[in-house]
């Protein structure tokens, strides 16, 4: 029901969308804006990969790494938790070129955001492992597995269905933060509202527009999510049976 719900919120909200592009010289004005959501989706998505591989590398040597990786990773997920999401989008386009390391634009804003989100991420993973009762272990040693076999084939599938909710968050928040990809040059969605607005004046259109596209996105991140979640409830049930 939840599910059909979210589906009819998204189709009404695209619905609105397109209506009210045609209203004024709105429609004009769709193709440019359709280039920018392009551009956002591209970034959530990549940002969104970043994230998952660095939540899941820094959670795992946290918990099972040797003493100095396990600073290292606590180290980056205190500095990227405790900075500025704009900051770090800066330092990684303005600051690493002054140590010859010159990214484009668009890799810059993937690695920024999505390293930001991975520190978050990672205490997600980390708190999902530890969820697990210690059963678990203790049955998977009983059928002589090793220490990776149980948590790649015993552990990790469960934390997986912990995981998903709370990682269904972070994606609209990482969704939201890519608007700060148009302070270094980015024409994503945001950037090309406020070019519109500059040159039309037609500032009621085009972010009520904007507005709708952002949550089609999140709404059809959320369905997408909670799809992920039953799919993953259901497959660590016949697993337990």
């Amino acid at each position: 029901m939840l599910a059909k719900s979210l589906a009819a919120w998204a189709a009404a909200t695209f619905g609105i969308a397109l209506a009210l592009s045609r209203i004024g010289q709105v429609g004009a004005m769709m193709p440019s804006l359709a280039d920018g959501l392009w551009i956002t989706i591209q970034l959530t998505a990549a940002a969104a990969l970043v994230a998952v591989s660095a939540a899941l590398v820094s959670a795992l040597v946290r918990l099972y790494g040797p003493r100095v990786l396990r600073w290292l990773a606590l180290a980056y997920i205190e500095v990227f938790r405790g900075t500025s999401a704009m900051v770090q989008l800066f330092w990684f386009f303005f600051v690493l070129p002054h140590f010859g390391v010159r990214m484009e634009p668009m890799t810059a804003g993937i690695l920024a955001l999505g390293l930001c989100a991975g520190a978050y991420g990672s205490e997600i993973v980390r708190g999902a492992i530890q969820s697990i009762p210690q059963g678990q272990w203790e049955a998977a040693v009983a059928l002589n597995f090793g220490p990776s076999a149980t948590l790649r084939r015993v552990i990790l599938p469960q934390a997986f269905a912990a995981m998903v909710p709370p990682w269904g968050n972070l994606f609209i928040e990482l969704l939201k933060s890519t608007s700060l990809v148009s302070l270094i040059t980015i024409a994503d969605l945001s950037f090309k509202a406020q070019q519109l607005n500059q040159n039309t004046l037609r500032t009621g259109e085009i972010f009520t527009v904007v507005l709708l596209m952002y949550l089609s996105l999140s709404l059809l991140i959320t369905l997408f999510m909670r799809a992920l979640e039953r799919r993953m409830a259901n497959g660590t049930r016949r697993a337990r049976t």
